[in-house]
């Protein structure tokens, strides 16, 4: 069987996702209400998260940007972003450790989420 959805369904559920093994199925079933499908891949609670904005990011998720030719990294950690031993509020916050200025972290900043193998920007996370 197969489910048509638009993109922008389709973000949101990725958003959903507090980790690679979260299904789309589990979170759906989530927002039903439906009890877990028996034998689900995760329990969506298991995993600690951090919210920024209404995106929730799995603790340890890898942030990245280059910036002025040198790439910066991060890690989301149960109260935020660690940036070079500082711990960000949010992600402006963290984009301003690096840059010394007001800048808008959701399109600074790329993140990997955990179990994931490609970088995107953290903007795309978000719903518009």
């Amino acid at each position: 069987m197969q489910i048509e959805i638009d993109f922008d369904v389709f973000k949101e559920l990725t958003a959903r996702r507090k980790a690679e093994a979260v299904t789309y199925n589990d979170v759906v079933r989530e927002l039903l209400g439906l009890n877990k499908a028996k034998g689900a891949a995760a329990d969506l609670e298991a995993f600690e998260v951090w919210v920024s904005k209404g995106v929730s990011f799995p603790i340890g998720t890898a942030f990245r940007v280059r910036y002025k030719g040198e790439m910066h990294y991060g890690e989301v950690q149960k109260n935020g972003i660690n940036v070079n031993g500082d711990l960000a509020s949010s992600p402006s916050d963290a984009a301003r450790i690096v840059t010394g200025n007001n800048v808008n972290g959701w399109r600074f900043w790329e993140c990997k989420l955990p179990g994931h193998t490609k970088w995107q920007k953290i903007d795309s996370l978000r719903s518009h």
